[in-house]
């Protein structure tokens, strides 16, 4: 804990660059930026609870890299947290409450003698923190009340996992002010996981809260989904002489659930065909060999989503030694792989019910026409359908690539992000002296 003016000062007088250039980038404008925003949250934190110390936390949101729609599969996914997150000013009470504020969202107040499931909480910001609550309890870890003033960055929408790195945050929170900050990345991710299918009544996997625990690149594989790989992988995006660009196509979401759940679906009714429950569970030599054998038994978009899930199951391993090799130029041609693919096979671009809206389709030629041959990558990003690309763009391209998408789906469309080399921190420890 510090003194909130105390801690004021050493922000406002620059003691804290280093942490946020390691964060944020070390341009002069983003860290002047960063210490008006943990001012600000200092500030707001001590009016709302009244508190005189408290301790900093962030979580960063995260990106796909590769391994569209493996994760259900049992597959194999590249991730990365990226420099957009959620920071908390927090401090204990001895109250037995968890009450958080976030910045335009109405305050969450969890007393910890009721941890149990609440039907009425389902699907809100409430329900993760009970669910996060009870887990640390049932794994035997310490808990406590605190009081905590929050504030994202981390874009809604975007598939950049908003959600996620709010939960990964509320258990940074718990692990620095209750049990050291000595909680392994990896399960405070399946904690956060927990939470969020049991409580909040949403079966995700773990691909994103591990993706915004860890930072950094990281691999999952998830062939066994109870005891999933994890691994990080050790690369300098800050010195690839590129940036990471998620552009938002300004895609409706509405009515698209249908579309999102007949990948999984599709791919697990050619995994029946061999007696199986997902894809993983069938090696591919077995599929192609036995393919004219379940023809005409299974759709034919359901094969070439299989199609797709063995050719990006088997590039991540090789996206990953790329990466490892410092062989960048090779990364991208496998990063465009994965995009073909998912535009071809996996056919994730836009809906069947509404084939005129193609924005994801016009954002991806619009790229591939300025970075073919020049160093760059192009993909969908994350599910598909409507929603965001992913591009990696030298950086001598990047103001005529970003005033190209502007100019296309509006001001603002192009987001410029890089890769955050650490996850879930607190930040008034070790980064911040």
């Amino acid at each position: 804990m510090e003194n909130l003016e105390r801690l004021s000062g050493r922000i406002g007088g620059g003691e804290y660059d280093r942490a946020f250039s390691y964060l944020y980038g070390c341009e002069e404008r983003t860290l002047l930026a960063q210490r008006r925003r943990y001012l600000d949250l200092i500030r707001t934190f001590g009016e709302r609870y009244g508190r005189q110390e408290c301790a900093l936390f962030s979580s960063p949101g995260r990106t796909e890299v590769g391994g569209n729609h493996t994760d259900h599969q049992h597959g194999r996914v590249l991730a990365a947290g990226v420099d957009l997150d959620v920071i908390a000013a927090a401090c204990p009470n001895d109250e037995g409450i968890i009450r958080i504020k976030s910045e335009g969202y109405p305050e969450d107040v969890i007393d910890l003698r009721e941890l149990a499931e609440k039907d009425s909480e389902r699907g809100r910001s409430a329900s993760l923190v009970r669910g996060i609550a009870a887990r640390f309890m049932q794994l035997g870890l310490k808990i406590g009340g605190f009081d905590a003033c929050t504030t994202s960055d981390v874009l809604g929408g975007s598939g950049l996992s908003s959600s996620a790195a709010f939960e990964v945050l509320v258990g940074t929170i718990l692990s620095g002010l209750y049990n050291g900050g000595a909680l392994d990345p990896v399960l405070i991710a399946q904690i956060s996981q927990y939470a969020e299918n049991v409580y909040f009544g949403k079966p995700c996997g773990l691909m994103d809260q591990t993706a915004c625990a860890v930072g950094g690149f990281v691999t999952i594989d998830f062939d066994d989904p109870q005891k999933p790989v994890v691994e990080k992988v050790d690369f300098d995006f800050a010195h690839s002489g590129s940036r990471l660009c998620i552009v938002d196509t300004k895609g409706d979401h509405a009515d698209l659930t249908d579309d999102y759940a007949s990948m999984p679906a599709e791919m697990k009714s050619v995994a029946a065909q061999f007696g199986k429950e997902v894809l993983r569970e069938v090696p591919p030599e077995e599929f192609y060999k036995g393919l004219g054998q379940i023809y005409g038994k299974v759709s034919d978009r359901a094969i070439v989503r299989a199609v797709h899930f063995y050719a990006d199951n088997d590039r991540v391993p090789r996206q990953v030694a790329a990466l490892r090799e410092g062989d960048f130029p090779t990364f991208c041609r496998l990063v465009i792989e994965s995009g073909r693919s998912s535009a071809m096979y996996l056919q994730n671009l836009f809906s069947c019910k509404d084939p005129a809206r193609q924005g994801l389709t016009v954002a991806l030629a619009l790229s591939e026409r300025l970075l073919t041959g020049k160093g760059g990558a192009w993909r969908v990003h994350g599910g598909g359908i409507a929603g965001t690309i992913q591009a990696f763009v030298p950086e001598s391209l990047l103001d005529g690539y970003r005033a190209m998408i502007d100019g296309v789906f509006g001001a603002g469309s192009c987001h410029v992000l890089s890769i955050r080399p650490v996850g879930l921190c607190e930040v008034t420890t070790g980064l911040g002296r």
